[in-house]
């Protein structure tokens, strides 16, 4: 019978997550035991800002978000992660 390491504590989510990023999850977890389950009001942890932008920058923003139906903030989130993709897979290329 196959002995599994045991998962260590963390102090936050970072050294969590840096921890499954170098650790092999199959020596911690029995995958062959495991069942699907969902978390359908879990959100992603956010954090508020400031941020100031030109008027007509924000307004154009918000004409845009109107022609597609969502809130103007949510589509500037959209913007931002396409972008942040975009530029994170030209530096690794």
């Amino acid at each position: 019978m196959r002995k599994f390491k045991k998962i260590p504590k963390f102090q936050n989510e970072d050294e969590e997550r840096e921890f499954w990023a170098k650790s092999d999850s199959t020596e911690y977890i029995k995958w062959n035991k495991s069942e699907k389950i969902a978390f359908p009001k879990l959100k992603p942890s956010t954090k508020t800002i400031s941020l100031r932008l030109p008027e007509f920058i924000l307004d154009e923003i918000k004409m845009i978000a109107n022609k597609r139906d969502v809130p103007y903030q949510s589509l500037i989130k959209i913007f931002l992660k396409e972008r942040i993709d975009l530029e994170l897979k030209q530096t690794i290329q």
